[in-house]
């Protein structure tokens, strides 16, 4: 058993069981979260000897903000049904390991308290039936003090295909709170128009930025023709993910992905990569086919579950130790000095 199947068994010792279910729960029969690990461990890494290793150096920056390593935590929903505190304990722990978390458009916590654990962050958005409700919503998040946002483009036609118990039917009142940064009026007057547009185009990706004057990354991207489509549209990133293997069921991996986004647009825009990515080994792969950081989901939820803001910053420090090792092993002193040429794909 590894240290992550660990403490997923002891997050789900504490949790109801129903929160476990969604936090567990993929699209269709669980191939694609499946193979989006396996695939990751379908690659070989090639070291070098006779290098000096005795140090490794782990900094790096996304879109101009200093990180202690390329290893960010992934916007995720329902996090209140971990802990009641929910993203504010994992600020804290994303804090404690020197790096950023991305925060969900359906987060149980105020986008304030959030920013006053002083980890930097990055909003993910829906974009809503009402455009209103999200401009009120980006704008609020860019006061706050966030430094980017993420529009995720991969969950228009939410899945029936999805085995999830709906969080809108948790029994606990708090838990239900997907708005925490809309007032009581504000949900009365926006009603169901909160609900995920089912029509967006690139424009968004424009209207975005001009509403909120931050950078854009997208998120959910998986084929170099939809990279280079957002690219010219103006985002100034791309995160290769398939959503956790929750959205449809039997899409290509974003390790099969990755290599085909980059070679589109890895020179002119930063590359991200979420979805699979159990250690610092399969990080380190991920880096040296050039994704500019990884975002790490299930196991930060995980070790909020299981151990609150400390849980995260273990998670975190366990990713870092470990690619630190896998450096090490390499020959290789800085993360900034892995390349394509220190992967080779097993076939």
């Amino acid at each position: 058993m590894t240290w992550i199947e660990d403490l997923a068994r002891r997050a789900d010792a504490v949790l109801p069981d129903y929160v476990s279910a969604y936090y567990h729960s993929n699209a269709g029969d669980g191939s694609c979260d499946r193979e989006g690990i396996a695939d990751w461990n379908a690659f070989r890494l090639r070291p070098s000897v006779l290098r000096d290793a005795s140090a490794q150096d782990l900094t790096s920056d996304v879109l101009g903000t200093p990180v202690a390593a390329p290893i960010l935590v992934a916007p995720m929903a329902q996090q209140v049904g971990a802990r009641p505190e929910g993203e504010v304990l994992t600020a804290q722990g994303a804090a404690k390991a020197g790096t950023l978390l991305g925060v969900s458009t359906n987060t149980g916590a105020r986008f304030d308290d959030i920013a006053a654990q002083g980890a930097p962050w990055w909003y993910q958005v829906y974009v809503a039936r009402d455009r209103a409700a999200t401009r009120l919503l980006v704008e609020r998040a860019a006061t706050a003090g966030a430094k980017a946002l993420i529009l995720t483009v991969d969950t228009t036609p939410l899945g029936r295909e999805i085995p999830a118990i709906d969080p809108r039917n948790w029994p606990e009142g708090p838990r239900k709170n997907r708005t925490a940064n809309l007032t009581a009026a504000e949900l009365e007057r926006f009603g169901k128009d909160t609900d995920m547009a089912l029509d967006l185009t690139p424009d968004v990706i424009g209207w975005l930025a001009e509403a909120s004057g931050l950078p854009v990354l997208c998120k959910g991207v998986l084929t170099a023709r939809d990279a280079r489509r957002c690219v010219d549209a103006g985002a100034d990133g791309i995160i290769v993910s398939t959503h956790g293997g929750r959205r449809l069921g039997n899409s290509v991996t974003s390790a099969f992905a990755l290599p085909e986004i980059l070679a589109e647009v890895g020179g002119e825009v930063e590359v991200h990569v979420d979805s699979g990515i159990r250690g610092g080994a399969q990080a380190a792969v991920a880096l040296a086919l050039g994704a500019k950081a990884v975002h790490i989901g299930r196991p930060a939820m995980w070790g909020l579950a299981a151990d609150g803001a400390e849980g995260v910053a273990t998670v975190l420090a366990n990713y870092q130790a470990e690619l630190v090792t896998t450096l090490r092993q390499m020959g290789i002193g800085s993360v900034k000095d892995l390349r394509p040429a220190d992967v080779v794909a097993r076939s």
